[in-house]
């Protein structure tokens, strides 16, 4: 029996995507394991849904007067002894450095609620819906795409979706229905990876 490909899943809150990742995987919607999940921050919901789903949880602590990359680099010993295909950052609040990175090429997938080349960073729900009540869209969107260095959200995409934004929506109201399309937007994106519907070239 061929082994199923292997995730390991960074996160750094509610982990509402990694369930979807989860949940996924449980139905073999997803050809693929999901073999750990670790977390920076110690109370990410995201590490309990691990638990549950009877996975590894980690809080991956930075050490007293540890460098970023020198967290990084443990980070990525850590994660490289577990031989996983993709690292998956879904919802992962911390800028990955070279010292991490340069030992998964093409291997680093990052989910961001934003279109290229739009709201790069953190607070992008927040940030569209301020420029959509200024007039200034009338959409927002998802990106899905590879991490090849320390830029913020703009290396190559693999999936992007296009979310409206309606003249009757709240924050509240759009945030979930970006938070839906990310879910179905990432699993796909993985599967098409997992079955070379989309190849990563280095």
């Amino acid at each position: 029996m061929t082994s199923l490909p292997r995730l390991v899943v960074l996160i750094s809150g509610n982990g509402s995507n990694l369930q979807a990742i989860l949940d996924a995987c449980k139905s073999d919607e997803l050809p693929a394991s999901v073999i750990s999940v670790i977390s920076n921050k110690a109370d990410a919901h995201g590490l309990t849904r691990a638990q549950n789903a009877g996975v590894e949880a980690i809080h991956f602590a930075k050490l007293e007067n540890e460098s970023r990359r020198d967290y990084d680099a443990r980070l990525a010993n850590y994660i490289t002894a577990k031989q996983p295909n993709y690292i998956i950052l879904a919802g992962w609040m911390r800028l990955l450095t070279s010292a991490f990175l340069e030992h998964f090429p093409n291997r680093v997938i990052n989910l961001h609620p934003a279109l290229p080349n739009t709201f790069p960073g953190t607070h992008a729900i927040e940030r569209a819906f301020a420029a959509h009540q200024l007039g200034e869209i009338n959409h927002t969107g998802i990106m899905v795409h590879l991490v090849p260095d320390e830029g913020v959200d703009n290396g190559p995409v693999l999936a992007t979706e296009l979310v409206p934004i309606h003249p009757t929506d709240t924050l509240e109201s759009l945030e979930a229905r970006i938070h839906e399309t990310e879910h179905r937007i990432l699993v796909q994106t993985i599967k098409d990876l997992l079955t070379d519907k989309i190849r990563c070239r280095p």
